[in-house]
């Protein structure tokens, strides 16, 4: 049997969606683990999570997707790591595809390869801002980490809403680690009315300032050792 490969999924109110994106993982036919951290939905999410067996933690208070990350890194029992938001959906043979490219050399440790956007049939109206293109830099549903990483840079940045990228980037600077990029779309981004992307752009702007920030921060103390 390959090695477990543990997929985290932080939901909240996604029972329209969440279904397709559970389907999508279990239809990989790997080695995996779905663990859903639930942010105290108040629809059928949990519901629907259980009926289609995956392992459900629900938050006792609200915490955000940030915090959802680090727990999902404390419980996974895989090998690698992987998070999809609830609405999204992985793209054929994907799993297969990055673990491969991970395989291939000892010092892989993180491989991303490309999102593409595609409008939900519920809301026609959303499509202006789909891209056309496959894209890089965002991890949800791209990016596969063997799980030991974390062991060496340490958990996602509490505080942070948006940004992850970035604030993967920054605690990469001072190690020989790399993502490695590879040119395969491994994750569908589902487009609608309440994408968190959509919602959190003022966040994100302000994560992306203030993690920018610490970049220079870190630049500087770097070359002055």
């Amino acid at each position: 049997m390959s090695d477990l490969i543990s997929i985290i999924i932080p939901t909240y109110n996604g029972e329209k969606y969440i279904k397709d994106c559970i389907k999508s993982i279990q239809n990989q036919n790997m080695n995996t683990e779905i663990i859903v951290i639930d942010d105290i939905s108040d629809d059928k999410t949990i519901e629907i999570a259980k009926s289609l067996n995956c392992r459900v933690i629900i938050n006792k208070t609200r915490q955000g997707q940030i915090i959802a990350k680090n727990t999902g890194i404390k419980e996974a029992k895989g090998k690698y790591w992987l998070t999809i938001d609830q609405d999204d959906i992985l793209a054929k043979n994907a799993l297969k595809k990055l673990v491969y490219e991970i395989e291939k050399n000892n010092d892989n440790y993180i491989v991303m390869a490309k999102l593409k956007d595609f409008c939900s049939i519920d809301t026609p109206e959303q499509k202006k801002y789909c891209k056309t293109k496959p894209y890089y830099g965002i991890l949800t549903g791209t990016t596969l980490f063997k799980t030991e990483i974390f062991n060496k840079i340490g958990f996602w940045k509490k505080g942070i809403i948006t940004g992850d990228v970035i604030d993967l980037e920054n605690r990469l600077i001072n190690t020989e680690i790399k993502i490695k990029k590879i040119d395969f779309v491994s994750c569908y981004r589902r487009i609608h009315d309440n994408n968190f992307g959509k919602t959190n752009q003022k966040d994100e702007y302000k994560d992306y300032a203030k993690l920018l920030r610490e970049r220079l921060k870190i630049n500087k103390e770097s070359y002055g050792k």
